[in-house]
């Protein structure tokens, strides 16, 4: 068994996963009043929309609703939440790894949270722009940002299994080792 499946997990990564995982439930309660027949997935469908006429069918749909400003304000905090927990428990699957291509791979995990979370936090910005008075290029924006997003965080969490797979074995064995017996004896 290796050293990573005995420490316990730190309080840092566990308090910050309760709260994102607390902003998430919020968001999705959030989401519920935005699901229109123009807009079935809520916000996603906004975040989604590519052109300033679909943009301003689910804006119209949703009517003088203060729901879509609170779903992307909270949509702000849920970036910063994620994009440090997810740092955090990189960081923590880093530890006791001293080789190159783990060490390598962890940057790079860490450039794509950071991406998926800047993108995140512009993308919500253009939304918020965009929310009164949808445009094409705004609307086309915020798409690309999403999917930028999401792209970075696929890429980030498949890197944080590949680091996760990189620790099933043991730098160092971690108790007394029996001889193995080669020659049948």
């Amino acid at each position: 068994m290796n050293n990573i499946a005995k420490k316990p997990i730190p309080p840092a990564i566990r308090w910050l996963g309760g709260a994102t995982a607390a902003v998430v439930l919020i968001q999705l309660g959030l989401n519920q009043p935005l699901q229109t027949d123009v807009a079935p997935q809520g916000m996603v469908s906004f975040q989604l929309a590519t052109t300033g006429e679909k943009a301003t069918a689910i804006s119209a749909s949703w009517g003088q609703s203060l729901w879509p400003h609170a779903s992307l304000w909270t949509g702000f905090v849920f970036a910063a939440l994620y994009t440090t927990l997810l740092l955090l428990l990189t960081n923590y699957l880093l530890t006791d790894r001293p080789g190159i291509r783990e060490q390598e791979a962890g940057r790079w995990v860490r450039r794509l949270f950071v991406l998926a979370g800047l993108a995140h936090v512009v993308e919500y910005a253009v939304l918020l722009a965009n929310l009164d008075t949808p445009e094409d290029g705004l609307t086309l924006t915020a798409t690309l940002l999403a999917l930028a997003n999401y792209t970075a965080l696929l890429m980030g969490l498949s890197g944080l299994v590949v680091i996760r797979a990189a620790r099933r074995r043991p730098l160092k064995a971690s108790g007394p080792q029996e001889p193995s017996s080669q020659n049948g004896s």
